[in-house]
């Protein structure tokens, strides 16, 4: 058998044909120089890939080199890899000789994506969904989906419980250990040494081993699935978790197989234990979302995420950047971005709807918010944030993968969170001292794009509404003026 490296992201048992197969493992201190990531996310790549080194001993060449180029140089016998998940990391393989592989920790191939997408004019996640449930037979009762329908998204819009938090037991978090010790001795050393980072240590929040993430995916399942369906886009402020399982980044770390996931989720449904529309939208996240993502980053091609058809100009402030909730006085916006600096983490709705969309409605720079959306958050990675940020998030893509912006004001903030109860500014307002951001961002976006948006079906409504609005211009004034300060 050739010795096969494993990338920081390939460490689960389904990266390798057989136990013992010969592996080699690299750590690179360069890639912690070239950018600034959280610290926490820094700490948690590390302790992976060390647990999986001490996890296969000799098996395992773990060499811990300034650059991956330097590592390889101490590496004499002949390689393999399975595919890279970014660009970058594919050409460093292809130059140095390496044999590559079929990408593996994704649930359809690149051959079925191209066979699905070849043709088409728009590539719409749903579509590729429902021919992902027929060709892997998830969800199919014969020829039909289970239950009639193939998303059951409405069924999962509910509002957060009044009380606050969700009834549910959380999440199993792992316990330290003495590579834990050592990973973070390192990080403080390379932070002295100058290397910085972005936000704040912590404990380990996610799982670095194959086995606490087969725990946290088997508590989810029992314990957590039935809630998550009618509470997946609901936010609060004293819960950021709800009801979430929490594996995206052990998932993006290569620590879990996508379809055992998947099959876990659907037979818990079939037996009865959790609701069809809680498996279905968990379901739908992997083998639709995630595999329509990952395939996207390689089909739509490297400069996709250049694309800025709204004319975004505006630079990401520093106060954003840097996880300055402190400067904020917006309580959602705040929340947030003090979740993102205290665990680089926050569910998909605060990242799309109080992130995004309040960069969409600045009219800040997409390729650095892709960037920033990569560094922030633990499970974030070039493939995962360039078409979920440039395309989803701000629409840069004039709907190539999207039918609307997804913008919206404080009502929708208001509706789906507890965030609006004691903010200084009220959802309701667009002009004034107390005019919640959202609200008046929203309506002057879509009067700085009203040119742009004219031709979107989905956004007629609300652009007629434009001209009813007699105080429009004293609102994108205002706006104009707020700009990218702090709200």
């Amino acid at each position: 058998m050739r010795r096969r490296w494993l990338f920081a992201d390939q460490l689960g048992p389904h990266f390798l044909d057989a136990p013992e197969q010969p592996v080699l493992l690299v750590e690179s201190k360069a890639v912690f120089r070239r950018r600034v990531f959280h610290r926490q996310k820094a700490h948690l790549v590390l302790s992976a890939l060390r647990h999986r080194a001490a996890e296969l001993g000799g098996q395992a060449v773990f060499v811990q080199a300034e650059t991956y180029r330097e590592a390889l140089a101490q590496v004499s016998e002949p390689l393999e890899v399975c595919h890279p998940t970014s660009r970058a990391a594919r050409d460093l393989v292809r130059a140095a000789g390496i044999k590559l592989l079929a990408p593996r920790g994704f649930v359809s191939s690149p051959q079925q994506f191209t066979e699905w997408a070849r043709g088409r004019k728009r590539l719409r996640m749903e579509d590729f969904y429902r021919h992902a449930r027929v060709l892997h037979d998830v969800l199919m009762d014969g020829d039909e989906p289970a239950g009639g329908r193939w998303n059951l998204d409405t069924d999962n819009r509910q509002p957060p419980p009044r009380s606050g938090h969700l009834d549910v037991p959380a999440p199993p978090l792992p316990t330290e250990d003495d590579i834990d010790a050592r990973v973070r001795a390192d990080l403080d050393r390379w932070e002295a040494e100058g290397i910085r980072f972005l936000g704040r240590d912590g404990p380990r929040l996610f799982p670095a081993t194959h086995t606490e993430a087969v725990a946290r995916l088997r508590h989810f399942v029992r314990h957590r699935l039935g809630a998550f369906g009618p509470y997946e886009d609901a936010m609060l402020a004293g819960d950021p978790w709800l009801a979430h399982s929490m594996l995206s980044a052990p998932l993006n770390l290569g620590l879990l197989d996508p379809l055992d996931a998947v099959h876990r989720a659907e037979e818990a449904y079939r037996a009865g234990r959790v609701p069809l529309a809680s498996a279905e939208g968990f379901i739908r996240q992997l083998i639709g979302w995630r595999d329509y993502i990952w395939h996207l980053y390689w089909h739509l091609g490297e400069q996709y995420r250049h694309r800025n058809r709204l004319g975004a100009r505006r630079t990401v402030p520093g106060w954003f950047a840097e996880l300055d909730a402190d400067a904020v006085q917006a309580r959602c916006l705040a929340d947030v971005l003090a979740g993102v600096r205290d665990r680089g983490w926050v569910h998909h709705i605060p990242r799309l709807m109080v992130l995004g969309n309040y960069g969409l409605q600045r009219g800040w720079r997409p390729g650095e918010l892709a960037d920033w959306f990569h560094r922030a958050f633990v499970d974030g990675y070039e493939w995962v944030m360039t078409a979920n940020v440039i395309g989803m998030s701000q629409y840069a893509d004039a709907g190539a993968i999207t039918t609307k912006p997804y913008a919206a004001g404080g009502a929708y903030v208001n509706r789906m969170s507890d965030y609006c109860g004691g903010c200084p500014y009220d959802p309701r307002h667009r002009l004034g001292a107390d005019a919640c951001p959202y609200t008046a961002g929203y309506w002057a976006f879509l009067d700085r794009n009203r040119e742009r948006l004219a031709g979107n079906v989905r956004l007629a409504q609300p652009l007629r509404q434009l001209d009813r609005l007699a105080d429009l211009p004293e609102v994108a004034e205002q706006e104009r003026r707020r700009g990218s300060h702090a709200p």
